[in-house]
């Protein structure tokens, strides 16, 4: 299905949720979905700018952001306000549910990161993880968030990283 669908919203709310409470909820616009694949894009939806060191998010930056059903992780490319690519911001998640016009994603504490010219990957927030206590609470999501962020790595690294959102 895709956004010209008379069947799709053509404004999603995504719903980012951390052990159980809503961490931010945000509009956006349906591109594409696929039934596997959804794919939103959306203004920088945080409060302020947030300063990582190796990228600033900040007022006019635009996310396009790719949800599966079927895999443990987003990718969202981000751009400035004047169109050049940052690079893309990798949530490690459990899959993503699409209901009505609401997108919600529960997010497993693990990130990674890649610039736009690709020489920058980084792993993200392992601490939080493992002060999390899936590992404990439910070994199961934590393997697949694990394995999740090693395929998404792996994928980074490579030149076929675009293949991935096309």
């Amino acid at each position: 299905m895709s956004a010209n669908s008379a069947e799709a919203p053509t404004e999603v709310d995504v719903v980012l949720v951390k052990a159980g409470r809503t961490k931010i909820r945000y509009a956006s616009v349906l591109l594409h979905d696929d039934g596997t694949r959804v794919a939103v894009r959306a203004p920088w939806a945080g409060a302020g700018v947030r300063d990582f060191g190796f990228v600033r998010f900040e007022a006019g930056d635009v996310f396009t952001e790719y949800y599966w059903r079927d895999r443990w992780y987003s990718v969202k490319e981000v751009r400035s306000a004047s169109g050049a690519l940052k690079g893309w911001y990798c949530d490690i998640t459990r899959p993503a549910v699409l209901t009505g016009s609401e997108l919600v994603v529960e997010d497993l504490d693990l990130d990674l990161w890649r610039s736009a010219d690709g020489t920058d990957v980084r792993r993200l927030d392992e601490d939080e993880f493992a002060e999390s206590g899936l590992t404990e609470r439910d070994p199961r999501a934590a393997a697949a968030a694990v394995a999740a962020l090693d395929e998404l790595e792996r994928l980074a690294r490579g030149d076929d990283f675009g293949d991935l959102l096309a």
